[in-house]
């Protein structure tokens, strides 16, 4: 396979002019993880695509654990036919006051994942990577990704050793904070990310179809080739999805 554009994740279920989107992203063969924020919208998912390129992922966004325990049970029906997980995780500063429900939650999603195996995971650690990253441990059975990444140096440092790979997205790209998390983490560990339609640039969303500015940010940062950036970036991404 030749060298691609991925997006490794997009809420492409909020994304206003869906089926123009959609079509776009085929036509240009974007590979995309299309997270959802409950099971029961990830059902939905799986009944308006039928895309070789794109690949509905069952999720809790952590903001919702609280608020929506009733579908907890979905998620565990659902889990062991869903290859891809997410938006799942734990955030400690937007919704701290549900966060022993969130923890719980997830330390049993972990388990169970661990259990099933073959699980690629796309996980929200705002305000809890310590957590999060002690949560998954050093022998995670299958693939996760820390979505737009913002904690510590000496957690991010852990978490690689652990196995994670890292989503950028174009804030991250474009922000102080950022650009040194970005020049801590491995090359061998950056993937990509769109969070359509949460990236807002110049007063317009940041959708899936922009990730090529993406790859360019990352091969400036690093001082690497467009090229050679997106060679690494798309082994790497075959290497997390495999």
């Amino acid at each position: 396979m030749n060298n691609f554009l991925f997006d490794t994740h997009s809420h492409l279920d909020l994304v206003k002019d869906f089926d123009n989107v959609v079509s776009e992203i085929e036509q240009k063969k974007i590979y995309t993880i299309a997270v959802t924020n409950l099971p029961v919208l990830y059902k939905k998912m799986l009944h308006r695509i039928n895309s070789k390129y794109i690949k509905p992922a069952l999720g809790f966004h952590p903001e919702l654990v609280g608020q929506y325990q009733k579908y907890i049970s979905d998620m565990w029906a659902y889990l062991p036919e869903a290859k891809y997980i997410g938006e799942v995780g734990i955030d400690l500063k937007v919704s701290k006051t549900s966060g022993v429900i969130q923890t719980h939650f997830f330390e049993e999603l972990i388990y169970r994942c661990n259990h099933l195996g073959g699980k690629i995971l796309t996980i929200h650690s705002r305000g809890s990577a310590d957590e999060v990253v002690k949560i998954i441990g050093d022998g995670f059975n299958g693939s996760f990704i820390l979505h737009w990444y913002s904690g510590s140096t000496k957690t991010l440092e852990r978490a690689v050793e652990n196995g994670a790979y890292f989503s950028i997205n174009y804030s991250m790209i474009n922000s102080v904070s950022g650009q040194k998390l970005i020049l801590r983490i491995p090359n061998d560990r950056l993937l990509i990310e769109s969070d359509t339609p949460f990236v807002v640039v110049q007063n317009k969303v940041f959708d899936t179809l922009l990730v090529d500015e993406i790859v360019k940010g990352l091969a400036n940062l690093k001082g690497i080739a467009y090229a050679d950036m997106l060679t690494i970036l798309c082994a790497n991404f075959r290497k997390a999805i495999s």
